[in-house]
């Protein structure tokens, strides 16, 4: 019982559209916070960092700061964010694969 509800928990935290946005953004890359704003279009700044403390909360992105005038602080994907990186490109190639069908079916809905 506990196992299904702390799923269903990560998973709230992780599917949405910012969450997985990020997590394509970042890659395979170290990126800074203002690196990070300017890949993921159209995202405030309190949407990212409410993000990106969830992801980091679930174990899927690294925060690193370093004590200069003014702080740094670099992202990256940890193992598990890379597993899901992995998830999110093959749900992109879903999409691209099934982008026709998916708008033929949108256009016989609307027609009805």
């Amino acid at each position: 019982m506990r196992a299904d509800s702390l799923a269903r928990e990560i998973f709230s935290d992780i599917a949405n559209k910012w969450a997985l946005l990020i997590v394509e953004a970042v890659g395979d890359r170290i990126l800074r916070f203002t690196e990070l704003r300017k890949e993921v279009d159209g995202i405030s700044h309190k949407m990212l960092t409410q993000n990106l403390r969830l992801l980091e909360r679930n174990g899927l992105v690294e925060r690193t700061v370093y004590p200069t005038v003014p702080p740094r602080v670099e992202y990256t994907l940890t193992g598990p964010g890379r597993a899901l990186r992995a998830t999110v490109d093959a749900m992109c190639d879903w999409t691209h694969r099934h982008l026709d069908a998916i708008e033929e079916a949108r256009r016989r809905f609307g027609a009805v």
